[in-house]
């Protein structure tokens, strides 16, 4: 057994209860895997993470992230997350900005007044879904073809498709059916307009059949690729805010900003809890 400093982050949002919330783990060296992956599954949350010291020269420190059903190559609020609660624990960047080894490599991440934000992965695997996943996603998620624009993945390590809707009504109203979404990650989103009364430029929405909690209230990793493909097609500004959560009842605000062709994504941090957890 050991003691490590534990933090309790939530994440993309300024109130502590309407974010989506992380489990961090500092000084997690020596932590087997099968240890870390147990912890995960006993915190519940859709990820836990596990800080360490980098294997790579370049990074400020090294997180894996878990789910509680097995390790992530990259997600995107335990990224802003880890970081924060790195830095809460007396951590110093090498330069103006902070890098973060994980599975896909290095990540670069900026701090501002607003938060911390970290640089869009390019995407492993993007364009239209194949003609017969298209039809297997539309008829689990229970969408109407009139309400479907376009679906395309937007894989940045975590393997995201993503299917634009016509409306942030037709958001709200998905109930997919986890059964028919085995095995898939799945986002929904839509342009909001001025009758729909939210401070955000679109809504989106996260599904990943399999998890305990099957909808994840805000997520980083599936906003950057959904970022990178409307940049891509000139369908959105280069700063905009995404909502995500109106349907658990969070409120979830996903920063997103293109600084020449660097894509940043980000939102607030607050950490909860903090003590040790021995492991």
């Amino acid at each position: 057994m050991s003691i490590h400093p534990f933090l309790q982050i939530n994440v993309f949002s300024t109130d502590p209860l309407l974010g989506n919330p992380l489990a961090v783990v500092l000084q997690a060296d020596g932590l087997s895997e099968a240890r870390m992956a147990a912890f995960a599954r006993w915190t519940n949350l859709s990820e836990t993470t596990f800080v360490s010291t980098p294997t790579d020269p370049r990074a400020d420190y090294r997180v894996r992230i878990f789910t509680t059903l097995g390790e992530l190559p990259f997600a995107g609020h335990p990224t802003l997350g880890s970081c924060h609660a790195w830095l809460a624990n007396g951590g110093m960047p090498h330069g103006g900005e902070i890098v973060q080894e994980c599975g896909i490599g290095l990540v670069r991440i900026r701090r501002d007044a607003s938060g911390v934000a970290f640089e869009a992965p390019p995407l492993r695997r993007e364009g239209p879904l194949e003609p017969a996943l298209h039809a297997r996603v539309r008829a689990g998620l229970g969408v109407a073809a009139d309400d479907l624009m376009d679906a395309q993945w937007v894989d940045n390590g975590p393997p995201w498709l993503a299917v634009r809707l016509r409306s942030r009504a037709a958001v709200l109203a998905v109930r997919p059916d986890y059964v028919a979404l085995e095995g898939l990650m799945v986002g929904v989103f839509a342009a909001c307009d001025a009758n729909d009364g939210v401070d955000a430029q679109f809504e989106s929405r996260a599904f990943i059949a399999g998890e305990a909690a099957p909808e994840d209230p805000v997520t980083g990793s599936l906003n950057a690729g959904i970022a990178r493909w409307l940049l891509r097609e000139g369908s959105s500004p280069d700063r905009y805010v995404i909502s995500q959560g109106t349907v658990l009842g969070r409120a979830g605000r996903v920063q997103v900003e293109r600084v020449g062709e660097t894509v940043w994504i980000g939102g607030a941090c607050v950490t909860c809890i903090e003590g040790s957890v021995t492991l």
